[in-house]
């Protein structure tokens, strides 16, 4: 018994990191930023790989810089890799590739987006749903796909991808 309410348990982690996503969508990016920064601070590099993952997930979207966005969404996807097969994560990776092709795009670079790009049509097709997740992230690759083909030089982020965690 006591088992099967460890699993089901709410992670304390993850709600902190909800509840200041909250606050982003609201539209506090800079406390955010800062609230993200200090949970980041409190894991450490070392902490549960689910967690920072999903951390610089969203700390990513608090970036002004396109390089810092980047280097974000990459210690996303190291830290994925790094709990390959952790329940929750494979649904992460469509979403991850797909931010990394958005961000290779913002910093011109084409070749880099469309490697990622490829990899999110594939993990998509290997982990989402037919819901309202699963469809968003696919609406959203097939946007970058159109708009890279079109002319390499996207105007706004109307093409980029959802930023919300798979249920």
């Amino acid at each position: 018994m006591a088992e099967r309410q460890e699993r089901t348990a709410p992670d304390a982690v993850l709600t902190r990191i909800g509840q200041v996503v909250m606050l982003h969508h609201a539209g506090d990016r800079e406390e955010a930023r800062r609230r993200l920064l200090d949970l980041w601070a409190e894991l450490g590099e070392h902490g549960e790989p689910l967690h920072r993952c999903t951390l610089a997930h969203y700390l990513a979207d608090t970036q002004d810089d396109p390089a810092d966005e980047l280097a974000w969404d990459l210690r996303a996807l190291s830290a994925a890799d790094e709990a390959e097969g952790a329940e929750g994560l494979r649904g992460f990776y469509p979403s991850l590739h797909l931010n990394l092709a958005a961000d290779y795009v913002k910093l011109g670079r084409t070749e880099a987006a469309r490697t990622h790009l490829r990899r999110a049509r594939g993990a998509a097709a290997a982990a989402l749903g037919d819901d309202g997740y699963g469809d968003g992230v696919r609406a959203a690759i097939s946007r970058l796909e159109l708009r890279l083909g079109e002319d390499d030089t996207p105007d706004g982020d109307s093409w980029g991808p959802p930023r919300q965690r798979p249920n």
